[in-house]
């Protein structure tokens, strides 16, 4: 099952809070799921991290460099639990 993003906020680091449409939330550090290079290089820059925002088309984390994490995984971190996935980070 998919679980759209509804919220994202940068708590430093590279952490994030996040809530997801069923109610679900919790914090992800995004240092540990992905690497910072490729797509994600940009990230890096914590001011450029911070940038975070919800795709609401998508249903995922974005930011304006292009990269986004995969909902599946994310869910899975906050809620292993209930997840029935164990697939990659970025998409």
């Amino acid at each position: 099952m998919l679980h759209d993003v509804v919220d994202a906020k940068p708590l430093g680091g590279y952490r994030l809070a996040v809530t997801f449409e069923d109610g679900v939330h919790g914090e992800i550090d995004v240092a540990v799921i992905v690497p910072f290079d490729g797509v994600f290089a940009p990230l890096r820059s914590e001011a450029e991290f911070s940038r975070v925002f919800v795709n609401r088309e998508l249903g995922s984390v974005s930011w304006p460099c292009g990269a986004d994490l995969d909902t599946q995984v994310l869910y899975a971190r906050i809620r292993p639990d209930q997840s029935d996935t164990q697939a990659p980070a970025a998409s």
